[in-house]
């Protein structure tokens, strides 16, 4: 196939497949200037899908750095009315929401931590219906990305500048399956390949996972109703869609309290256009108590204190290290794609989908459940080749989950 045959099923497969959009559906597009040729191709994707109207919100990174270097600090603590709004009727209209990603990883490099942390706040207690439409699929919606030239050299910087940018694109291509025609029959094979091991973890019904590997002793409960769940998803008119592309995890929901031990991270965290690595987490009875990084301390600590659920877990991720992603042997400084390199966990918010019957709960009734909310959900790397994994059952017996960092059973 050529480049641009490649870039059109895509376009296809993030439209069909990725936020699977119906007919006379509204569509709403996050993206940056950066991804302008391939949005177009998404957008006429959309409206041969059906599609009632796709409107594009494009940021831009270097006006993004402005907002935070130039705005009045007045601005850090406020959140347009106009950008609630917007997302609340889509949810209202049960839209499709798709993210294009092509950040700069070190966007917001030098710029105080509290300005981004302030902001963060504030647009996470705005837009809270929002947020809660997406971790427990009132809407269809999806993540893929496409590279820049700045993510580019972030990644390839052996490279020739001029290889950098093609050679991303095909290791793209390759994670989401994008090469013969057939991608759309591909991911339906792959989904259904997850699904079976959801299926095997959920007859286990697991009272614990243990995990051990170098600077990690983790032992995690999981809450009794507690379900192991894949990319695939469904809204609840039945839309099926797949949130993340790539996706290679089965995840559920710690039990808030019930998370004891140590964790270090495995791959950098990309948080709000910085880096944060070599940091381990210490929890007692759910809590981080402990929390110390070599690199973005400051912004860590930021990110653990955003609210009262951000020093708290919302989701555990098992991803074998000999995934396609892994394999490959990059690292993405981007979390959609390391997060499904490598077992992952989350800080922040639960997702009601991963309890049975608690999608429609009101919040105080999902904490009764024993689940974290948060403004916050950010996923951090744990897994490596060294990492194992065990499963306690009911009755005490210890069973293996993964060896050596990949599936046991």
């Amino acid at each position: 196939m050529t480049f641009d045959e490649k870039l059109a099923e895509y376009a296809n497969l993030a439209v069909r497949v990725g936020i699977n959009v119906q007919p006379g559906q509204y569509v709403l597009i996050n993206t940056t200037t950066e991804t302008l040729d391939f949005t177009r191709l998404v957008v006429k994707k959309a409206y041969e899908a059906g599609a009632k109207r796709v409107h594009v919100n494009f940021s831009d990174g270097p006006t993004n750095r402005a907002f935070y270097e130039f705005a009045a600090e007045s601005e850090m603590h406020e959140f347009p009315a106009w950008m609630v709004a917007q997302r609340d009727e889509l949810i209202d209209q049960q839209g499709a929401l798709l993210w294009i990603d092509a950040e700069d990883p070190d966007l917001l490099a030098g710029v105080p931590v509290k300005r981004i942390s302030d902001q963060h706040k504030v647009a996470g207690r705005a837009l809270e219906k929002y947020r809660a439409a997406v971790m427990s699929d009132k809407i269809a919606w999806s993540i893929v990305a496409i590279p820049s030239q700045k993510w580019a050299a972030k990644v390839f910087p052996e490279l020739p500048k001029e290889e950098q940018l093609n050679t991303l694109w095909e290791v793209i291509f390759k994670t989401v399956r994008i090469g013969d025609g057939t991608a759309v029959e591909q991911w339906k094979t792959h989904i259904s390949e997850l699904e079976k091991r959801a299926t095997a973890l959920n007859d286990k019904r697991y009272k614990k996972i243990i995990y051990k590997a170098p600077g990690t002793e983790l032992t995690i409960e999981l809450p009794t109703r507690h379900l192991w769940m894949t990319g695939a998803s469904k809204t609840p008119n039945k839309t099926a869609f797949i949130a993340n592309m790539p996706t290679e995890e089965v995840y559920t929901a710690p039990l808030k309290l019930g998370v004891n031990g140590y964790v270090r991270n495995t791959k950098p965290l990309v948080y709000q256009g910085n880096i944060i690595d070599g940091f381990t987490f210490t929890f007692e009875n759910g809590k981080i108590v402990k929390a110390q990084a070599e690199v973005g301390n400051d912004l860590l600590q930021g990110l653990i204190q955003n609210d009262n659920g951000s020093a708290y877990l919302g989701e555990l991720a098992l991803v074998p290290h000999k995934s396609p992603i892994s394999s490959s042997g990059i690292l993405f400084y981007n979390t959609l794609f390391d997060e499904n390199a490598s077992n992952h966990l989350a800080i922040g918010e639960a997702y009601p989908t991963c309890v049975e019957g608690a999608s429609n709960l009101e919040e105080g009734q999902f904490q009764a459940l024993g689940l974290n909310t948060s403004i916050t959900h950010e996923d951090f790397m744990i897994g490596s080749a060294e990492m194992d994994i065990d499963g306690e059952r009911e009755d005490g017996k210890i069973e293996p989950i993964f060896r050596q960092g990949n599936w046991a059973f």
